[in-house]
């Protein structure tokens, strides 16, 4: 098979460098209409740098966008792909806490909530009695098969999580718990009916442009913008293409792994008109038809998740 090269040109925030990605649809065959596969090992601002992401086609109709969770246990990728029946493709999603295995971010399948965002986080030290509240952000796809990020809050008793289409600031205060109605009052809160979602933060792109909100979802202190790590996360372009991005790292001098900027440009670079990041790090895994695409940074190799997004070849 021919193989196809796409020329990137990232923004000056990755001080000129040029991603060259490849084609490698061949390596993971049997793939269905709407389906790619493309790599890439340039370097990453003079650093080693391997990275994989899948294109799908939002309204292919040979393809069905799923996500499912382990129900109170993880799960590696890997064993999710033998439990799901082989999915096509199979990705590491939310955010977990160990004690309980439990998602901090939403999952949506089929329309029905499976996990919810953890809004609320307590504070240490002399901020003992004291909380931070966030809306966490999300990426969904609807009836329709369009794809939208937004900021969320859900709720255990509400069938919707309700949805802002502007970043949200976190609020602190005295109070455990959190209502719409604390949050800024010009935010027009609506539901938010997706058939297939999961969650993470902070959001990378908006509106095409470079814009990480992490000072609003307060997902990484210090240096975490700016820190060098294996990375997954997601997009969509204007043309509705779904992207799926893995980024190897934590292999020094072969795969050092990207900083969100330098993720969140290289999605304005593939043209996504929005992008999210997902759980990194040791979590990362990128499996297309069982095979693996990035090395998982574990030295025990794929590491057990709490939930994952997939996708599904139509018999």
């Amino acid at each position: 098979m021919k193989k196809i090269v796409l020329v990137i040109l990232l923004f000056p925030l990755l001080a000129g460098a040029q991603l060259k990605w490849t084609n490698v649809d061949s390596l993971f065959q049997p793939l269905p209409e709407g389906i790619h596969v493309f790599v890439t090992q340039d370097s990453l601002d003079g650093k080693p740098n391997k990275a994989y992401y899948v294109s799908a086609d939002l309204k292919s109709k040979s393809i069905d966008f799923a996500a499912q969770t382990g129900k109170g246990k993880r799960y590696t990728p890997g064993q999710y792909y033998a439990s799901e029946g082989a999915p096509l493709l199979v990705v590491n999603t939310t955010f977990f806490e160990f004690v309980r295995n439990s998602n901090l971010n939403l999952v949506i399948n089929n329309g029905e909530l499976l996990a919810y965002n953890q809004h609320t986080s307590s504070g240490k030290g002399k901020d003992t009695l004291t909380y931070k509240h966030t809306a966490g952000s999300a990426i969904g796809i609807d009836k329709k098969r369009n794809a939208d990020i937004a900021w969320l809050l859900t709720d255990s008793a509400a069938k919707y999580p309700l949805a802002s289409q502007q970043p949200v600031q976190y609020i602190k205060d005295s109070i455990p718990a959190v209502k719409p109605s604390q949050f800024n009052t010009s935010i027009n809160w609506r539901k938010w009916k997706m058939q297939t979602a999961v969650g993470g933060g902070p959001v990378l792109v908006q509106n095409g442009v470079y814009k990480v909100t992490n000072n609003e979802e307060q997902k990484f202190a210090g240096k975490g913008l700016t820190d060098k790590h294996p990375r997954t996360a997601m997009g969509y372009t204007r043309n509705g293409q779904l992207i799926i991005l893995a980024v190897e790292g934590r292999f020094p001098g072969k795969a050092e792994g990207a900083s969100l900027k330098q993720l969140a440009e290289i999605f304005v670079a593939l043209g996504c008109e929005e992008a999210l990041n997902l759980d990194g790090g040791g979590s990362s895994c990128l499996l297309v038809n069982g095979r693996e695409t990035i090395k998982p940074s574990d030295k025990e190799g794929q590491r057990p998740v709490p939930a994952v997004f997939m996708i599904r070849s139509r018999k």
